[in-house]
């Protein structure tokens, strides 16, 4: 059998030629690092974590949560080192992301069927092809994808990763450990903030210097990724009513939900590195060193890694793939991860997963899977590949391109929900997979 060629060992990449491998097919896994990387990687390991250490929510009744635990059913490669190098985070999986990466970069390098070859790729190879670069492909890529397929086009968005500190620069007089709403174990240092000191860094943040974007418009912003300045230049209240909210957060000196918090995640196994959730940002590196000392727990703070504002490249997929995430036009070309137009981690690695696995039952001679969309990764493609969307945007996976419950439940959304969430995975247990 000739060996398919999956372009980009991003999560994607990974997941879609490990599927294939475990299933007897052979794979060329081309690879542009180490020897050219985009603004946004500073590791040569595959499947690298950019923006965050998180893969979200954990729990059932969250969808994403769904798409995990599916994914861990159909044995994907991506979820297996996530559950082995997780770091505590109350309920959500976060990962010790370069051990997370280490482990994948080693089970991909050993597998018998999977060859690694490096270097850029510029001219879409001939035979079967998968095309996982990611968000960031490389110039000569896309000009490849843009020239051979010119109907499905590509669009741009800007995403944006978080600043690291060490542990021990944070100032635990100023913060304290704890869940939201004490749910889980307390895994998140919070930083809390007096009304003064929060218009201070409110009114310092809105007015920071942002380092040059080409092109970019606060309305180029995606909603799911936003730098935290464009946020707090949307109101006073807008980092409030998001990733400084209090809400279910008490102080133990005082006993109160303080004005604003600001909270930090654990980004490694060991405790040492902590991330800022949900600051995002492109503000100039001095700048983000002045501002952020701002918040008490953080005026002395060392930071490992300032923010960086990239941009992200993606299909006008509804219409151009099918719900195999195959060119229509060109069935032995197809698409996986965020250049698809599924947002996330988790996402990207469940569009690489379902690639593998129906690219592997067509060469086989086997019928699709056709995973039906009352599972959250049938759902995701077929929602990607609706051609009846018109302002296709990146999308998370959500209960709401999901078939509704079709009926009222006792008990709420969160009864409802895993309630479709049960749903799924009586669902996907019926596949012949």
């Amino acid at each position: 059998m000739e060996p398919v060629t999956v372009i980009g060992a991003g999560l994607a990449g990974c997941e879609c030629a490990w599927q294939l491998a475990q299933r007897g097919v052979p794979v060329v896994l081309r690879e542009m690092k180490p020897q050219k990387a985009t603004p946004a990687h500073h590791s040569h390991d595959f499947a690298e974590l950019v923006c965050s250490n998180s893969l979200r929510s954990d729990q059932i009744e969250n969808a994403v949560g769904l798409l995990k635990e599916e994914l861990r059913r159909l044995d994907s490669l991506i979820l297996s080192c996530a559950d082995a190098h997780r770091v505590e985070a109350g309920g959500a999986l976060a990962v010790d992301r370069e051990a997370f990466s280490a482990a994948v970069t080693e089970r991909v390098r050993s597998h018998p069927l999977i060859t690694v070859e490096e270097g850029e790729v510029t001219a879409i190879p001939e035979g079967e092809v998968v095309i996982a670069a990611g968000p960031l492909a490389s110039d000569g890529l896309a000009q490849a994808v843009r020239e051979a397929f010119p109907t499905g086009g590509t669009l741009n968005f800007f995403d944006a990763a978080a600043p690291l500190v060490t542990f021990e620069s944070i100032d635990m007089d100023h913060a304290w450990f704890a869940s939201r709403y004490d749910k889980g174990t307390a895994d998140y240092v919070n930083c809390a903030l007096s009304r003064e000191e929060y218009l201070d860094f409110w009114q310092a943040l809105r007015t920071a210097e942002e380092a040059e974007v080409h092109g970019f418009e606060d309305g180029q912003v995606f909603e799911g990724c936003m730098p935290v300045e464009v946020m707090a230049r949307r109101g006073e209240d807008t980092l409030r009513y998001g990733p400084l909210k209090p809400k279910g957060l008490k102080d133990p000196k005082t006993g109160r939900e303080p004005y604003a918090v600001v909270q930090l995640r654990k980004d490694n196994a060991q405790g040492s590195i902590y991330n800022l959730v949900g600051f995002q940002t492109h503000l100039k590196w001095g700048e983000q060193k002045r501002v952020f000392s701002m918040i008490p727990a953080l005026k002395n703070a060392e930071f490992l890694r300032y923010g960086v504002m990239h941009r992200n490249t993606y299909l006008r997929s509804p219409g151009f793939l099918d719900r195999y995430y195959r060119v229509k036009e060109c069935p032995r070309v197809s698409f996986a991860g965020q250049i698809t137009g599924v947002e996330g981690y988790v996402e990207s690695a469940a569009s690489g997963c379902l690639v593998g696995i129906e690219l592997a039952r067509r060469l086989l001679g086997r019928p699709p899977a056709d995973f039906p969309a009352e599972t959250a990764i049938g759902a995701l493609a077929l929602y990607v590949s609706n051609e009846s969307v018109a302002d296709f945007q990146p999308m998370n996976i959500n209960f709401g391109i999901m078939p509704p419950w079709p009926e009222r439940v006792k008990g709420g959304k969160r009864e409802k929900n895993t309630l479709i969430a049960d749903r799924a995975l009586e669902a996907l247990a019926a596949r012949d997979i």
